[in-house]
């Protein structure tokens, strides 16, 4: 029934050169990886600088770089609650934390687990029982609800299963939110599986590196459980995520090529019947049960179909093992019979004539891009000009987003500098500095290091300077010297602090020479401004632009981007007298009305161009040259 015709071979080399030209490449898939796990390293690194309980990772296809940009997959997040303590057994319960003991037994379905409530200060069984959040069981122990995430929700949220989905602007994706509770060792299903020798893959090597991966528990039950509003799914996101790193480009390529497939053919007449991650748990099992050698470009029909030919069986029986935590199925009370029976036959006109159905798939203009390379019709030179604008666009979007990432991160810092006030913000940035500068361990923490501490000193620098003009009208050496650390975190931003500190000294030497540093770097058909004070459309970027991001890594953001300059209200004999008026812009009914996003009104706030030019403009006025 599902014989593999002998025309594969010239598919799937067309195929693959189809795939390369809209970005599923080696280079771009490693730009992917790389650029989102740099932003979950500047996330984690901001929650412990800032003492937040919480931890953030960076699950799905965006961080897999198995993502583009027609599938327009949702940006997967994991909070982990870190004041929640699962335990599985008395040794591993903490003082003072919300401690729950995890239990499996007859009664909770297999891949979830109950929590029982454990008392905060004595290691024994809670017995009070709290509405909507804990109650008691037959047995008498108090079982925290899955359904307690409904209660923290904001208002106007809903969830869907375990995660809080949002909706994306016009520039920028959709987000699903899992809040989970982190396992202070590994479950006994995961344990299980690293402890399953391989005959191939899984590596030895993936399965050492998965060991020390951390594993959580999630607000969901099992959807054919008896005790759904008990059970909590376990999950191994971060190991799984491990191995999906680990694929190569064509097992990476066959994954995207069964998403467009599913949402093209199945999910458009059933939605959400066949998730993505059902797609990768399917991949995975295959890639486990086949040779490496088959996984190769000039193979990529017969691995597609092969893929294809299992979800089918996946389906037919409905049951698809997650891959690590093998007793949990995915399709378990997930479909009716008649919506089983239209699915199988939907899935078996797509297998039975897999090489056709490629070409009406609309994403990404994949069916067309096929027709071309199969037709070899005259367009050759404008697809290789079109692929090649494609990538750059892409390695464009993602440098964007690591900046403006270290952009929103970095105003977390000001808004708690604000609030503790100025002595309270200069001893909260000299101990981030001095935390960050030992995070050390990984090669993607200190990339996230390099990007995020030179923002912290120049604000440092900003505000003892500031300290200084109006207590002793000059500015001190180690002050000059924190803004000067903080030069390279991008084109413009922080050197602008350091050249308007000179005119507001009236040392307009100093300050024209700066500015002319600043000129000569800034080249506008190259350089970007990133700003997210509020949230508005960014246009498209420059050609150059994307280029340069093409061409380098997270490290040319601070030779092409220029932040919007931010100054506080403790750093106002900074700012030139014009500027100063921003701070004071909202009545006070305004300030009833105003959200908490908007803090940056009480603050002067200027993009970097502009306020070099109004800097020349006043400098170079003041020392008579034109």
């Amino acid at each position: 029934m599902f014989r593999v015709p002998s025309y594969y071979r010239n598919i799937s080399l067309r195929l693959s050169q189809t795939l390369d030209d809209i970005g599923v490449t080696e280079r771009i898939v490693k730009k992917r990886r790389r650029a989102k796990l740099i932003e979950e390293n500047i996330a984690l690194i901001i929650s412990r600088l800032t003492d937040d309980q919480h931890s953030y990772y960076y699950l799905g296809s965006q961080c897999e770089g198995t993502a583009t940009t027609g599938l327009m997959s949702d940006m997967d997040t994991l909070v982990c609650l870190e004041d929640h303590n699962v335990i599985q057994d008395w040794s591993e319960w903490i003082p003072g934390s919300h401690n729950l003991m995890m239990i499996q037994d007859a009664a909770s379905s297999p891949g979830y687990c109950f929590l029982q409530c454990l008392k905060p200060w004595v290691p024994l069984p809670d017995t009070a029982e709290h509405e909507h959040i804990a109650v008691a069981d037959t047995h008498g122990r108090i079982l925290y609800k899955n359904t307690f995430l409904d209660t923290v929700l904001p208002e106007g949220e809903c969830r869907q299963g375990p995660s809080i989905p949002r909706q994306g602007g016009t520039d920028s994706l959709d987000t699903d939110t899992v809040l989970a509770f982190p396992c202070r060792s590994c479950p006994q299903a995961f344990r299980k599986w690293l402890d399953h020798q391989e005959l191939g893959w899984p590596t030895v090597e993936m399965k050492k590196h998965a060991e020390h991966c951390r594993c959580f528990v999630v607000a969901v039950g099992s959807k054919v459980g008896e005790n759904v509003e008990f059970e909590w799914r376990i999950s191994a996101g971060i190991a799984e995520r491990h191995l999906m790193l680990n694929l190569n480009i064509t097992q990476v390529r066959c994954y995207v090529l069964m998403k467009m497939i599913i949402k093209t053919y199945i999910n458009s007449r059933y939605e959400g019947s066949i998730s993505s991650y059902m797609c990768k748990t399917v991949l995975l099992h295959c890639i486990k049960c086949k040779y490496s050698n088959i996984w190769r470009e000039s193979n990529i029909l017969n691995c597609l179909s092969y893929c294809l030919r299992t979800l089918f069986e996946c389906l037919s029986s409905e049951n698809c093992p997650q891959f690590i935590v093998n007793e949990n199925n995915l399709m378990a009370g997930r479909y009716s019979v008649e919506t089983k029976g239209n699915l199988l036959r939907l899935m078996s006109n797509v297998i039975q004539d897999c090489g056709r159905i490629l070409l009406g798939i609309q994403i990404d203009g994949t069916g067309q891009r096929m027709q071309n390379k199969l037709n070899i019709i005259h367009q050759v030179q404008n697809d290789l000009d079109d692929s090649v604008k494609t990538k750059r666009l892409i390695a464009g979007a993602l440098i964007r987003d690591t900046a403006l990432s270290i952009f929103n991160w970095h105003t977390s810092a000001l808004d708690i500098v604000a609030q503790v006030g100025f002595e309270g913000g200069l001893q909260f940035l000299l101990e981030n500095v001095c935390k960050a500068a030992s995070y050390t361990k990984e090669d993607m923490e200190k990339a996230a290091c390099r990007l995020l501490v030179p923002l912290h000193c120049a604000l440092l620098g900003s505000l003892l300077a500031s300290y200084n003009i109006q207590h002793f009208k000059t500015v001190s050496p180690q002050a000059l010297a924190c803004i000067l650390a903080g030069f390279n975190s991008d084109v413009a931003s922080s050197k602008l602090k350091y050249a308007s500190v000179f005119y507001c000294t009236g040392d307009m030497e100093r300050a024209a020479l700066v500015l002319r540093d600043i000129e000569n770097q800034y080249n506008t058909a190259v350089v970007e401004p990133m700003c997210g004070c509020y949230k508005h459309f960014i246009p498209a970027f420059s050609e150059s632009f994307c280029t340069a991001c093409y061409d380098g890594d997270e490290e040319s953001i601070r030779e092409i981007v220029a932040f919007c300059v931010r100054y506080l209200p403790y750093e106002i004999q900074c700012v030139p007298l014009e500027l100063q008026y921003e701070m004071f812009r909202s009545t006070q009914e305004e300030l009833l009305e105003r959200e908490e996003s908007e803090n940056w009104m009480d603050w002067a706030v200027v993009d970097a161009l502009p306020f070099m030019y109004f800097l020349q403009y006043k400098t170079y006025g003041s020392l008579q040259r034109t």
